[in-house]
């Protein structure tokens, strides 16, 4: 199958169109982390051992569903020579699916809410995934240059970090100015941010490319999109140092995201901590998301990669003196995590196109969807999985959930519970993934030789 995006250059038409889904993916992935948690514990009454259930569920589904998004989504390119209609069909129902979420009706009781809520969200991340699984893939068709590809996705982050600013800091300000952390602030929470991040995707949805449609593979069973994603983990080293990288790094920026709004509401004690909290992290990561495109093109990305995490590790380990020392002062650290997170979030997705270009290499065109939806299931598995390593800690150290209005107060031992899942267990996650880092095997100089090849090309077509 000819690639849709040859070897054209890279726009900025096109940039601004892609970045603009991380609204949408970003939105996604940072309100439901940093809200549902604290919604389901704190206003609909479930136990904290019930939501890492509800949680765990939603993204074991996850996991069963992206690879087989992935093998239609390439499918689908190769019958109408495009990903969009997977795309808009995740955009159009995500923000419906996301408002559900937050609807669970007054007076239902914790069982019935939970379940509501379950249901709900899993419907959510399936629409999701209609959209992020292609999206995801997309850079590798948009453009061959290896350093061009670090100015897409650097781009991306850019909007991504700006999402999460807006989402993460406005969310919990959109719960207070419809009348605090009730059914209706939540509900009415997620009508306005459903609107915007249904935008954004709907937005990245025009930025597919398109070409002529080629030859589709051979109908394959659900099995086969399984066998397809397990082979490509097989067949792809780089794939699998990467993947388990990202994965690890996902666990722990998912567990110090659900951990947040405990941490604001219990060990600082103030009901704006959340908000600024997000600044803190953000602000740092909108100057430094150019930084570090511009350390990779002087290092390469890996060393970069390596560096961002380093940093990120360090930050989060120093958050382990809140235990002793509650207080402002922890928004030094999560300054630095913010400045080294956009460093973690534009470097491995630039190197996810380079990936997918070596696997093309060897093994021929035509797995991209495979990819992304591996990719995808174990981004959002991790920080999904962050999200249930909280409330299990929480469950562990005796956190006491409550309905809304309700008056608790929390053990030592929960408090201390909090805070270690804000820091040590997130620098270890950091530790572990940069063992799989240092077993990434690309660099730079695998793909100098295809960019010059790919010019010459273009340039003999003339």
């Amino acid at each position: 199958m000819t690639s849709p995006s040859g070897t054209r250059p890279l726009t900025a038409s096109v940039t601004a169109r892609y970045a603009a889904g991380s609204l949408g993916t970003g939105g996604f992935a940072t309100l439901p982390g940093l809200v549902l948690a604290i919604y389901l514990t704190d206003t609909l009454g479930v136990a904290a051992i019930w939501v890492s259930v509800i949680i765990g569920v939603a993204k074991v589904w996850d996991v069963i569903i992206d690879p087989l998004i992935g093998g239609r989504s390439d499918r689908s390119l190769a019958l109408t020579g495009s990903r969009r209609r997977f795309m808009l069909l995740g955009g159009l129902l995500l923000p419906v699916f996301f408002i559900l979420t937050f609807a669970a009706l007054p007076g239902l009781g914790p069982v019935a809410s939970g379940v509501w809520v379950l249901v709900a969200f899993v419907l959510a991340a399936t629409a999701f995934s209609l959209f992020q699984v292609p999206y995801i893939a997309l850079p590798a068709e948009l453009v061959t240059d290896y350093d061009a590809r670090t100015r897409l996705l650097s781009a991306r982050v850019v909007v991504l970090t700006l999402a999460i600013l807006l989402f993460g800091a406005g969310g919990p300000e959109l719960v207070k100015a419809f009348g605090g952390p009730t059914h209706g602030g939540y509900f009415w929470m997620s009508v306005v941010a459903g609107v915007l991040l249904g935008v954004g995707m709907i937005v990245a949805t025009t930025s597919a490319p398109r070409s002529l449609p080629s030859a589709p593979p051979a109908r394959s069973s659900f099995a086969a999109h399984y066998r397809d994603g397990v082979e490509a983990l097989r067949g792809s080293r780089p794939f699998r140092n990467l993947l388990g990288t990202f994965l690890l790094q996902a666990l722990a920026t998912g567990m110090m995201l659900a951990g947040a709004a405990y941490i604001a509401k219990w060990v600082l004690r103030d009901d704006s901590g959340t908000t600024y909290l997000f600044l803190a992290l953000i602000a740092p990561a909108l100057v430094c998301a150019p930084l570090w495109s511009l350390i990779a093109r002087r290092t390469g990305k890996e060393w970069a990669f390596g560096l961002a995490s380093v940093l990120y590790g360090l930050a989060a380990l120093s958050l382990v003196l809140l235990v002793w020392v509650p207080g402002p002062w922890l928004y030094g650290p999560v300054a630095l995590a913010g400045a080294a997170y956009a460093g973690m979030q534009t470097l491995p997705m630039a190197m996810l196109p380079d990936v997918i270009t070596d696997d093309a290499r060897r093994n021929g065109p035509g797995r991209a969807g495979i990819f992304g939806g591996v990719w995808t299931a174990g981004e959002t598995t991790g920080m999904a999985l962050g999200a249930v390593l909280l409330t299990l800690l929480l469950a562990a150290t005796g956190y006491q959930e409550s309905v809304a209005g309700a008056v608790v107060d929390q053990s030592a031992t929960a408090l201390t519970g909090i805070v270690l899942s804000f820091s040590i267990v997130p620098a270890v996650m950091i530790g572990l993934s940069l063992w799989t880092l240092a077993r990434y095997p690309l660099r730079r100089a695998d793909f100098v030789t295809d960019t010059a090849d790919a010019a010459a090309d273009q340039e003999g077509t003339r």
